[in-house]
């Protein structure tokens, strides 16, 4: 009897091991990325709004464990045989004292956050001057519509709606350690242009074109999302960024730049989609 139930038994076990083994592998959490709750950074100017987001919280954090501890002292304090005390906080000392108190809060923690924002944004993000300036900065226009990203390099000549013109969707390819200005439009709603590992996001508006630009440290492909709701179908609004080695990004773009020109038909005009590049 034995005999016949050990191949029972031996299934059972192996079963409940498979189970187990299955149930872990199912809440296994994905590896974490660097950074608390925040997508690896790859950019040269991420850190900036990192820090900002640190420090916010970490002036959050402070600011509330100071209103804690000050409630835990009023409760002890007054928990017993106390008389309540009714006071309409408008004494001279009182506005006085409620009006330095924001004043430091005010000047410590906004001021401190204003200042920084405003000159990380007129000396990176927003320097456009700057990037126009460098020779190696790769210029791309970027049509979005409901529900995907078209992507269009000017070409060996550098003009963009040429024959030479290289035009994509869903993929972005870039090299590393290169400014990449970005000329950003929408066909029918308001879009979202955001590169979660770049700490930036530029909306892509009908009827005008919008300026951001990046550039990645290190290779790899990352996430590019809408985050603009822009229809039924938002959620298929997602491309990939693909950050290559600036050889193989040469190759590529001579590849696929000779491609276009063979495919280059003059009277498709729906793809002939670009526009004339301002610097200004």
């Amino acid at each position: 009897m034995l005999a016949n139930r050990v191949p029972r038994i031996l299934l059972g076990l192996a079963a409940a091991s498979s189970a187990v083994l299955t149930a872990l592998l199912a809440t296994a959490a994905p590896v974490q990325e660097l950074g608390i709750g925040l997508p690896r950074d790859v950019s040269v100017d991420g850190h900036r709004i990192d820090w900002l987001i640190k420090i916010t919280g970490a002036f959050t954090a402070i600011l509330f464990v100071i209103m804690c501890v000050w409630m835990a002292l009023a409760v002890v304090k007054h928990n017993k045989d106390h008389k309540a005390e009714y006071d309409h906080g408008n004494a001279k000392h009182q506005v006085k004292f409620a009006a330095a108190l924001s004043a430091i809060i005010f000047f410590v923690v906004d001021g401190n956050l204003w200042v920084n924002s405003t000159i990380d944004v007129s000396s990176a993000f927003w320097n456009f001057d700057m990037v126009e300036q460098q020779a190696d900065t790769l210029r791309i226009e970027i049509n979005a519509h409901q529900w995907a990203w078209d992507f269009r390099y000017g070409g060996p000549d550098g003009k963009f709606n040429t024959q030479d013109d290289i035009v994509g969707m869903h993929e972005l390819r870039v090299p590393v350690d290169t400014p990449i200005l970005v000329h950003l439009a929408s066909t029918d709603v308001i879009h979202n242009f955001y590169l979660p590992n770049f700490r930036i996001k530029q909306d892509a508006m009908p009827g005008m074109v919008n300026k951001m630009w990046f550039q990645s440290k290190e290779t790899g492909e990352f996430d590019i999302a809408c985050s603009q709701h822009c229809g039924t179908n938002h959620y298929k609004m997602k491309a990939t960024l693909i950050v290559m080695s600036k050889e193989d990004y040469a190759k590529w773009a001579a590849e696929s730049s000779a491609i276009a020109s063979r495919a280059y038909a003059a009277d498709d005009s729906a793809a002939h989609w670009g526009w004339e590049w301002q610097s200004k």
